[in-house]
């Protein structure tokens, strides 16, 4: 079931304890692009599908990445691209995006999206699998 626009931004907001709206669409902007570059096929399409179509489009059209960043510098490349953020603060914006994420995907497909990331990703997700 896919998350109305509205909907997703009440919970990163919510999770985040971002003052405004816009806070929360720029930290879900940034996370879901830095995302979108670490995913590929059928994985990405599916979450796409779970996802408001505004950002599902910057999940399907991600920025690039040369090869899967291991969560500190997925955190750190966050931070990089979201103006005033410290790596503090970029680490909130990640677990307030994908813990929403991982609500609105359910377990399975979670589950096929963090083999296709690096170790430690289950952390930000606000899943931690058992080791």
């Amino acid at each position: 079931m896919t998350l109305r626009h509205e909907a997703f931004l009440d919970h990163v907001q919510e999770r985040g304890e971002y003052g405004t709206t816009e806070e929360a669409e720029r930290a879900a902007r940034v996370v879901l692009a830095l995302l979108g570059a670490h995913l590929v096929g059928e994985v990405r399409t599916q979450l796409a599908a779970r996802l408001p179509e505004g950002f599902a489009l910057i999940l399907l059209n991600p920025l690039q990445s040369a090869e899967p960043l291991p969560p500190e510098r997925f955190v750190r490349a966050t931070a990089a691209w979201i103006e005033g953020a410290t790596e503090r603060t970029a680490a909130w914006d990640v677990s307030a995006v994908l813990s929403t994420v991982a609500d609105a995907v359910g377990d399975d497909l979670l589950g096929r999206i963090l083999l296709q990331l690096p170790a430690g990703y289950d952390l930000l997700f606000g899943r931690p699998q058992p080791t």
